[in-house]
């Protein structure tokens, strides 16, 4: 298959310090790999990780719970406005190849688990939520390789 790798990036509307650093770090990372940033478009740990995917040439695409454009933040290259709340989750899971979630509430816990549920490999940084099939990592490059382990055939 010769197409752009697609990871999800799930994580709360805001983020203390240490997580959106950390948000940061894996939106780099994704970028220096050439792979796309999926992500709920909005602040915190989307934020974050869209800062850091920019700031390395990276492309994000953020898929918005609302119909406005303009809620996006703004390193949001690609907005997809879709009016479904929470629901929209399911879209972001759907769309994407593997899933980091960093820090996170229960929103976070329904991405993973949807994630999950479709047969995505998903991986945890500094998140509160053990889910059976979830695996962890410490650093933002342990989670990428982890997925890069769990998706070599797609690019």
């Amino acid at each position: 298959m010769n197409r752009a790798v697609n990871i999800a990036v799930a994580g709360g509307s805001t983020a203390d310090e240490k997580t959106a650093l950390l948000a940061y770090e894996v939106g780099s990372k994704l970028a220096k790999r050439g792979w796309v940033l999926i992500c709920g478009g909005l602040g915190g740990v989307m934020e974050a990780v869209s800062r850091g995917a920019v700031d390395n040439g990276g492309t994000t695409l953020g898929i918005l719970p609302g119909y406005d454009h303009s809620d996006a933040n703004k390193h949001i290259k690609i907005v997809i406005p879709t009016g479904l709340g929470h629901a929209r989750n399911a879209i972001l899971a759907s769309s994407a190849d593997g899933m980091i979630a960093v820090g996170g509430g229960n929103g976070t816990l329904s991405e993973i688990a949807l994630a999950l549920k479709m047969g995505k490999p998903v991986v945890a940084l500094n998140c509160a939520h053990a889910v059976k099939g979830m695996a962890e990592a410490r650093t933002a490059g342990e989670a990428l390789d982890f997925l890069n382990s769990r998706i070599k055939d797609i690019a």
